[in-house]
């Protein structure tokens, strides 16, 4: 595929890939990966994870290496006796779900949340630290 581009600008299709994968890396666990939507605005990176049926209790998140990782595992047993027969079926799912923290992210300040079936993560932005002085001509 070629693209096109006018005064040597990258095409907005070039600026959204490098910032995915700059900003996360997506690992597959047991044929799932919850969709999630990224956004930035001026005071941080907002990351919402679709992840329906489960409990904030659930989820585990772990930030090391300035990778911040979510994860579930869910087990769960149902059986069903009747007179002439027993069901039982068990279910097991699990995720796994990585992002890479830009140098731009305060991670001591990470928040989560989870909310009708959505996990809600906010990412703080650090304040940019202006250094002033005055030069004395000589």
């Amino acid at each position: 595929m070629n693209l096109v581009r006018w005064n040597h600008q990258p095409m907005l299709s070039d600026i959204f890939e490098d910032f995915e994968r700059r900003l996360y890396t997506p690992f597959k666990h047991d044929g799932f990966i919850p969709a999630a939507n990224i956004t930035e605005n001026e005071k941080s990176f907002d990351i919402e994870i679709a992840a329906p049926g489960l409990k904030k209790e659930d989820f585990k998140i772990n930030l090391e290496n300035n990778v911040l990782t979510v994860s579930t595992e869910k087990e769960a047993e149902k059986k069903e006796e009747t007179k002439n027969y027993t069901r039982k079926e068990f279910v097991y799912g699990s995720f796994c779900r990585s992002f890479t923290m830009p140098k731009t992210v305060e991670t001591d300040q990470i928040k989560a949340s989870y909310e009708n079936g959505i996990l809600k993560l906010e990412l703080p932005k650090k304040e940019e630290t202006k250094i002033t002085k005055e030069i004395v001509v000589s």
